[in-house]
């Protein structure tokens, strides 16, 4: 049992946690791996036993886990899928360019899956300006305001949720918050922010031939795909919403940028996505 638990146990746990997320609607790493273990564990001789926290892998591993199932199941159209959306998140970043967009997430780290939405920092000075920014540009949105507790400390964001091809969010930081980055539950590292030159050369170093292409023709290889993805989408789940910001009245939320920490502690309000 001891090499099991030094890495075969984990890696099981992280394999069934990603299929919950992607098949079950589980949107919480954490969740998902609570739940993961006491399936698995309760195939051991027979009878249900307890994990150990060590038994646990981490969010990181899930990750990983996720990312290779959704290649397996999706196979060559996620890449395009992938290549579409950041182009979505490109060309939204230059209409904001006033405001120092900056890119967030599943669509700048690859990590994507069905229902993963565009995730933005903003910067605006004050917060109507890009208000009325966003009206002009004729975009359809809603406005949240949403609270936070972490570490004793009452903190509030306002998001823009903007109906496109590819959903946006958009998070109101200040400015002065643009040299200041929170940092990943997933991996503790500061999560990363692109601008539109670092994610230009990203497209260009990850999808070379349909970069080429939509600089000289403007088409975008993988919009039909990713038009098409909303009829595949799988159907709503119990916690849908945890990291793309659902509803008004869903389970807690992280912070703006980070996944699920079982240490920190959340009102009980909708919100997240993204990720390193």
């Amino acid at each position: 049992m001891s090499a099991e638990r030094s890495g075969g146990l984990r890696a099981r746990i992280a394999a069934e946690a990603a299929r919950l997320m992607v098949e079950e609607g589980v949107d919480q790493y954490f969740t998902a791996k609570r739940m993961a273990a006491k399936r698995i564990l309760g195939q051991v001789e027979g009878r249900r036993a307890r994990h150990r926290p060590a038994d646990l892998p981490s969010n990181g591993e899930i990750r990983e886990a996720l990312l290779l199932f959704a290649e397996r199941a999706e196979g060559s159209g996620r890449t395009r899928r992938l290549f579409a959306m950041r182009i979505v998140a490109l060309e939204a970043m230059r209409a904001l360019a006033p405001f120092s967009p900056r890119l967030i997430g599943s669509v700048s780290t690859g990590h994507i899956r069905r229902g993963s939405d565009v995730d933005l920092h903003v910067f605006p000075a004050d917060e109507e300006a890009l208000e009325r920014h966003v009206r002009a540009l004729g975009w359809t949105f809603d406005r949240e305001r949403v609270t936070i507790q972490k570490g004793g400390e009452i903190r509030e964001y306002v998001h823009y949720h903007v109906a496109d091809v590819a959903p946006l969010e958009l998070t109101v930081y200040a400015p002065r918050e643009l040299r200041t980055r929170p940092r990943s539950s997933t991996d503790g590292k500061p999560i990363v922010r692109l601008g539109v030159a670092a994610l230009s050369a990203l497209c260009a170093r990850d999808h070379p031939a349909a970069w080429e292409r939509y600089l000289e023709t403007g088409e975008v290889e993988g919009m039909e795909a990713l038009l098409e993805a909303d009829e595949d989408a799988p159907l709503p789940g119990p916690f849908d919403g945890l990291l793309d910001d659902g509803g008004e009245g869903g389970p807690a939320c992280a912070e703006p940028g980070e996944e699920d920490d079982p240490d920190q502690d959340y009102d009980p309000l909708p919100g997240f996505e993204g990720a390193a």
